[in-house]
Order: structure tokens, then C-alpha cells, then sequence
């Protein structure tokens, strides 16, 4: 069972030029090598086996041809939005696990206020409590950070949190 824990281990992807594109899982980073799609820069000292072999698994991998990346956007969800806003309450900046955390909608939902990146934060459940549907303002409360879409900017420095567990990022995430 660790050996399939391991396949699911971040590694960063990076374009053929050495820009940092995305982190995918180790298992789809084992495929894209071993479909000639990309070869590996760095390795963690952990195998994946197969009847006749023995891989080292990839920590950073790069493609061998370069592809232009789009806009990039992130689907608005849950998750992204508790990842935008790094775990913590936006309004007392608590860091709190995920199930510690709510959603808010800045301007209220009772206001016809969308579900959008601009209009979502991360809340504990005693902030939100306290907010109810009023505005911040309306409640006496500050956002520490206004909410904003989820960015290339955003991207890379979830990039580089996520690098804090594995020194072989560094190099490519231009600290």
C-alpha cells in the first residue's frame, strides 16, 4: 500500500524551455516518461516496480517538446478557493484544515452576490457565524486579502508551497 501512496506524490512539470507549467501526480509523470512524452530531471529515492524492472520515481520531469500554454484558469471550486487563500480565514487569519473551513460570499448570496473568485473566501465557522448576510463592512469585519481570480501569479506560489516539501523544485521555481 505505500508504494501506491508514493504514485500519488506531486512532481512539478516543467516545458521543454525549463519554464514550470503544472504538478501532476507521480503516477501520470511515470506515464509521460515512459511514453517518450517527457524525461526526468529529478528523482526521489523511491522505486515503482514492475515484473522486470525497477524505475525511480520522478520528482521534477520536463517535456521534450515545447507546447504553448494558454490563458490558464482554474475551475471555481471549493478546494481552489481554500488553495487560493492558503487555508486560512480571511478575516481573523487563522490556518485551519479544510474541514475547520467554510466559504463565504463577501457581498451575501440573500444580496445577490455570485459564487464567483471575486466574491468567495475561505472563513472559519465562527467568522462566518458572526458575519451572517451582512457585508463585511455591515459586520464590523476586515478581509485581510480582497478575493481575486485564480492566477498565473497564484499558480507559481502554490508551486513554490507546495516545493517546501520537495528541495528539488527550488532550482526551477526561481525563488
Amino acid at each position: 500500500m505505500a508504494s501506491l501512496d508514493r504514485l500519488h506524490n506531486p512532481v512539478l512539470v516543467l516545458n521543454a524551455s525549463y519554464e514550470p507549467i503544472n504538478v501532476c501526480a507521480a503516477r501520470r509523470a511515470v506515464v509521460m516518461v515512459l511514453k517518450g512524452v517527457a524525461s526526468a530531471e529529478e528523482h526521489v529515492p523511491n522505486y515503482v516496480h514492475s515484473a522486470r524492472e525497477a524505475m525511480k520515481l520522478p520528482s521534477v520531469i520536463r517535456l521534450l517538446e515545447y507546447r504553448r500554454i494558454p490563458h490558464q484558469s482554474r475551475s471555481l471550486s471549493r478546494k481552489n478557493i481554500l488553495l487560493r487563500d492558503r487555508y486560512t480565514c480571511q478575516y481573523c487569519g487563522k490556518t485551519l484544515p479544510s474541514s475547520e473551513l467554510t466559504l463565504d460570499h463577501v457581498m451575501p448570496r440573500s444580496r445577490a452576490g455570485e459564487s464567483s473568485w471575486e466574491n468567495l473566501v475561505a472563513c472559519c465557522n465562527p467568522c462566518n457565524n458572526r458575519k451572517g448576510s451582512r457585508t463585511p463592512d455591515e459586520a464590523g469585519m476586515n478581509l485581510h486579502r480582497a478575493p481575486r481570480p485564480f492566477s498565473l501569479h497564484t499558480s507559481r506560489h502554490l508551486m513554490r508551497l507546495l516545493a517546501k516539501g520537495d528541495d528539488n523544485w527550488r532550482k526551477y521555481l526561481f525563488y
